[in-house]
């Protein structure tokens, strides 16, 4: 057995340093092979005219300044902003409201939760049609219901068919299809709570508001930052339900930044422009994750 030095360091044997390497070299190999590289590889190939084809031109970054100048860019990134400001806080939101309830020990919590849970882990494939379905102006459950309420029929929404009704749409699906998820991650946290700061706020006469305000949502507060960091990226990131139930249509009312890269890069071959669209959508995620880390300390209680 290897015992410390003076300093308290550990000396290792040259064999156990080289068996540790041996068995670190594996997932270094397919970090470089599989991550690192193609980093790189996708960063100079933003940086020519590469159409998977002929040979790379060199152009340095005209692609990125040609974003600003193409409008089916913009409206992309505004569809995307509208997406994430839309979906983000009512995710959280109700998913919290979602982990309130069933942290109370209401009766059948346990199949609530697997109610809940269950969409999030459901084939995007699946939810996608079964919601295009639902969605259907002129036969869709949706729509029928709000018929047989007496809604006449020109006000009656059209959905993924509109222009107005396309985006929310969509949103409604991703709030109902992540809040589950989101759900556990809360609940987790209600569960790491100690109870006996709520017994200490019932004998000083608190009611069940001013705990939840006063006690729940502070000490939920690192959680609450883990989830808005997670849910803040996969709205940038939000691709499958867009492909199947709109397919960035009708028109470009539901095109985003995934979806735009995704034309661009296997519909027009455009592989160079498409990985410069891509860069710039890491680095609006890197800069909104910054902002988030610097804000932390102002809202962020540890509980200690």
């Amino acid at each position: 057995m290897n015992k410390p030095d003076k300093k308290g360091k550990i000396k290792y044997r040259k064999s156990e340093v080289i068996a540790g390497y041996c068995f670190l070299a594996p997932s270094f190999l397919l970090f470089f092979t599989f991550m690192l590289i193609p980093i790189f590889m996708g960063f100079y190939i933003s940086l020519t005219n590469y159409n998977g084809f002929k040979q790379m031109d060199f152009i340095g970054f005209k692609n990125y300044i040609s974003m600003f100048s193409d409008g089916y860019f913009l409206v992309s990134l505004k569809n995307n902003v509208l997406y994430t400001l839309g979906t983000v806080p009512l995710t959280i939101i109700f998913a919290l409201l979602l982990a309130v309830a069933v942290n109370t020990g209401i009766r059948g919590a346990n199949l609530f939760k697997t109610f809940y849970f269950f969409p999030y882990i459901t084939s995007s494939v699946a939810v996608g049609i079964i919601w295009t379905l639902l969605f259907n102006p002129k036969v869709g459950p949706i729509n029928n219901f709000l018929r047989s309420v007496g809604m006449p029929e020109e006000s009656l929404p059209g959905w993924l068919l509109s222009t107005t009704g396309a985006l929310p749409a969509v949103m409604i699906v991703s709030i109902w299809k992540m809040a589950g998820y989101y759900m556990i991650i809360f609940l987790a946290g209600l569960q790491g709570i100690n109870k006996e700061l709520y017994e200490a706020a019932e004998v000083d006469g608190a009611g069940r508001l001013t705990k939840f305000f006063r006690i729940t949502l502070p000490l939920l507060s690192p959680t609450t930052f883990m989830i808005l960091i997670l849910s803040v990226i996969n709205s940038f990131q939000v691709f499958d339900l867009i492909n199947i139930m709109t397919e960035g249509g009708p028109g470009r009312a539901t095109n985003v930044l995934v979806y735009r890269i995704y034309q661009e890069g296997f519909e027009y071959m455009k592989f160079g422009y498409a990985s410069a669209e891509a860069y710039f959508l890491f680095a609006i995620i890197l800069v909104i994750t910054i902002i988030q880390f610097v804000g932390e300390k102002y809202w962020v209680h540890s509980g200690d």
